[in-house]
């Protein structure tokens, strides 16, 4: 089940291959944008780059070369596969890799454009991904981005920059996907074959749809997973505003609804709470971690309930 109220989406689609791209972007758009960097960087600012520092401080050591052994070396550090196969003894040597690369995989699907709230779970989702892309570009770590709907929607390989920043928050603002519904499974499984290097990964959507745990953990062995749930009031509990004609924002189609009905009510609750459990199974059986947040209220204390909660954890 989906949220079913939806808005009109702009009849363009810029992510549509072989349709151009406008001249230049939209003025409301470009507002908007600068908007969410200038509260991210007095965020990052702030509360959260030292935060950031402190939980993620890259992956200590990676594999470097191989060079012959030479007297004085320790023989644990022999590559027994090289030996025998050039009769060479080779040392394994390694090098400290301070640098992360940090992916965001964002649901576009339509239902994120829709909700009562003037501010939409989109608009929330670019805010959040800014933030911590600006904290992590700080960091000297390097950001890339997967927008999915059903089927990945757009790939943006990781780069560093404050301007590489600005596109990403564009990219999620922008995005009007070319496939209906939602599949997070197809989502990682995509990821896990593009970003072959361990990554720090945010995974973003309101969970409405059911997550393929086999997918789930084949992400979850190659990469850091953690998911950011965003969603409005309303996706959890239908008001009471009688028989109303709803629309499934994913679907388009319509249906008529009471929700004047305590036990029609009662059963949409039900179902999300039982996504929600399956959901929290899931994640917990492969250790990923989940960041709440809701449409119109401050996100700040969860984040930094998060940072701390890994700080605590990885001290």
């Amino acid at each position: 089940m989906r949220l079913p109220f939806a808005r009109k989406s702009p009849p363009y689609d810029p992510l549509r291959p072989g349709e151009p791209r406008p001249g230049s972007i939209p003025p409301e758009l470009l507002d908007r944008i600068r908007a969410i960097e200038i509260k991210a960087r007095r965020l990052v600012n702030d509360l959260f780059l030292g935060e950031y520092h402190a939980v993620f401080r890259g992956r200590g050591i990676e594999f470097d070369e191989l060079r012959p052994y030479l007297p004085g070396d320790d023989i644990r550090s022999i590559d027994w596969k090289a030996l025998a196969r050039t009769g060479t003894p080779m040392i394994r040597r390694y090098r400290e890799d301070r640098d992360l690369t940090v992916m965001f995989v964002v649901d576009v699907s339509a239902s994120q454009r829709a909700g009562s709230h003037p501010q939409t779970k989109a608009d929330l989702a670019a805010e959040i991904c800014a933030v911590l892309a600006l904290a992590a570009i700080r960091n000297k770590d390097r950001v890339g981005l997967l927008l999915f709907a059903s089927k990945p929607e757009r790939f943006v390989r990781p780069s560093g920059g404050a301007t590489h920043v600005l596109r990403v928050v564009r990219e999620i603002l922008w995005a009007h996907p070319r496939t209906a519904g939602t599949d997070i499974g197809a989502a990682l499984e995509y990821l896990t074959g593009v970003q072959r290097r361990r990554a720090t990964v945010f995974l973003v959507s309101d969970f409405l749809a059911e997550v393929d745990p086999r997918r789930l953990r084949a992400a979850a062995r190659r990469h850091d997973l953690i998911a950011i749930r965003v969603r409005e009031p309303i996706d959890e509990n239908l008001p009471d505003a009688g028989i109303v004609t709803i629309r499934d924002s994913e679907t388009g189609r319509p249906a008529e609804v009471d929700t004047s009905s305590k036990e029609v009510r009662e059963a949409y609750a039900a179902h999300v709470a039982a996504l929600d459990r399956e959901r929290r199974l899931a994640f917990g059986t492969v250790g990923i971690d989940e960041i709440a947040v809701v449409v119109g209220t401050d996100y700040v204390p969860a984040l930094l309930r998060f940072f701390r909660r890994r700080t605590v954890g990885a001290a």
